[in-house]
């Protein structure tokens, strides 16, 4: 080809610098015309992975890493390239070793061993992760990122006092660090310290993967500080279905400060929004905006007034199903012979948590055999669980007749008890006045606090936790001795 007419050598730098501009594309143009000459030129196979993992190719990445590895088994920089394209893929054991394998080239590089620490805290191997990290942080003693991952291991841990100095420090070296601000929030708030957990947790705005959920509105932004009566707020929801049901609560007070309320969420919520008391206006989250004066996200709400334990606007219920879906249920359901308990297992795959928090339809099986009637609140199935919920004719499905939140409503308030691991429809049964019990993992999300069984935000909310990390038998467990009781009271 014309670009391999002059030597390897620049052809390569130019292929690398166009890589180095963002053209991934060119790049790789240029370095496969390189190999159309002269097939093992490593660094043209190298430049291909790095195009290939810049572009999340990582399939494709990984095999051009081995290819390039194939030429030069021993290069440090291809070593640790492959060791964070396979950390993608989630092969935490091969990352692992393709950082040791780097590391035993390049003892001292930091970066290969904070990603080695963060591999090894994935697969739960904490020591060896804050070896890791110590390991870098005595290269580069203010290395930021390796202080805020130091942090997250040692919350996973439960050393909270350990991981606010840790990120104290990565502030120190860097205090505009939004994942260290960020983080402390979410340790504060589990901890129970409000005061300023709620002011750190306005970081979220800059933490890369909450930013693009960010609405920037011309209109100012209300946090609690001006009067707001005789105005017009618009309040939107943000990350989870869940979080818009917990925070939703905060709409009546917002109304009763004399302003005109506005509530923006998604449309599988509005109709079950429009029994919230405060609200003058349920706007689904494509539709068009009216006018509004002043905005604030739900969960910017708790820092406007100035939430602490104590203070949670905890009465509920605040949202209540329509009467004309509660009458639809009662009949889907049949005739009552025995309690009706509602489960659900998992939640969003694409939740970042949702390798910790959700659970195998076959872990609950052993109380399915309690004389009780068991309703599936599982609007989405996973493929692992549809054979055995195949299997259990006992357990009623309705999956496909869920088709927004105000039909899960309906159907929830026909039940006697709920019991779900930490997704939207627990909350919904707390929010609906229901009995729920919620099953957590070992550190559970923030708004379910630590070591306790109740929750200050859902009376009607009972706690089962982990043991130990990982360990669903020993809550499922728990859960089975508590119902086993529960169903003696109410039979």
């Amino acid at each position: 080809m014309a670009e391999v007419t002059m030597t390897l050598p620049e052809a390569i730098r130019r292929a690398a610098a166009a890589y180095e501009r963002g053209q991934f594309g060119e790049a790789e143009r240029l370095a496969r015309a390189i190999l159309d000459v002269r097939a093992d030129y490593f660094d043209a196979l190298h430049l291909i992975a790095l195009v290939e993992a810049g572009q999340r190719r990582h399939t494709e990445a990984l095999a051009s890493f081995d290819r390039a590895l194939a030429v030069q088994p021993d290069y440090a920089e291809a070593l640790y390239n492959r060791g964070v394209t396979l950390q993608e893929l989630k092969r935490f054991d091969e990352a692992l070793a393709s950082y040791d394998r780097a590391l035993a080239v390049r003892p001292a590089d930091a970066e290969a061993l904070n990603n080695r620490g963060n591999t090894s805290k994935e697969l739960k191997r904490f020591d060896e992760a804050l070896a890791s990290y110590d390991g870098a942080l005595a290269v580069r003693p203010e290395h930021a990122e390796a202080l805020n991952n130091r942090g997250n291991s040692l919350n996973e841990q439960k050393r909270f006092d350990e991981a606010l100095a840790s990120y104290d420090r990565a502030l120190a070296v860097r205090p505009d660090y939004a994942d260290a601000h960020w983080n402390e929030s979410l340790v504060r708030l589990l901890t129970g310290d409000f005061a300023r957990g709620w002011e750190k947790f306005e970081w979220r705005w800059k933490n890369e993967s909450l930013n693009p959920s960010r609405r920037n509105f011309a209109q100012p932004l209300w946090l609690g500080e001006t009067g707001i009566g005789g105005r017009t707020i618009l309040l939107h929801s943000e990350q989870g279905l869940g979080d818009t049901i917990q925070f939703c609560r905060y709409v009546p007070l917002v109304a009763a400060r004399g302003a005109r309320v506005l509530l923006q969420v998604p449309e599988s919520l509005q109709d079950l929004m429009a029994s919230l008391a405060g609200v003058a206006r349920v706007i689904g989250s494509t539709s068009k905006l009216p006018d509004f004066d002043l905005h604030s996200p739900l969960l910017s709400l708790p820092l406007a007034f100035g939430t602490r334990l104590d203070t949670i606007p905890s009465a509920t219920p605040y949202l209540s199903a329509s009467s004309e879906s509660v009458r639809s249920w009662n009949i889907s359901l049949g005739l009552k012979y025995r309690p009706r308990i509602g489960l659900v297992w998992s939640g969003n795959p694409a939740h970042k948590n949702d390798h910790n928090r959700s659970i195998k339809l076959e872990t609950l099986l052993p109380f399915l055999d309690i004389d009780a009637t068991f309703v599936s609140l599982q609007k989405d199935i996973h493929a692992d669980d549809a054979s055995v919920l195949k299997d259990r004719s006992d357990l009623l499905n309705f999956g496909d007749k869920l088709k927004d939140f105000s039909e899960t409503a309906g159907l929830v308030s026909n039940l006697d008890l709920v019991i779900s691991v930490d997704t939207s429809v627990a909350h919904l049964a707390g929010a609906l006045a229901k009995p729920v019990w919620v099953l957590l993992p070992f550190l559970s999300d923030w708004r379910w606090l630590l070591d306790r069984d109740d929750s200050p935000w859902y009376p009607t909310a009972r706690l089962f936790r982990q043991h130990a990390a990982g360990d669903w038998s020993g809550v499922v467990g728990d859960v089975g001795v508590e119902l086993k009781k529960r169903l003696c009271v109410v039979g």
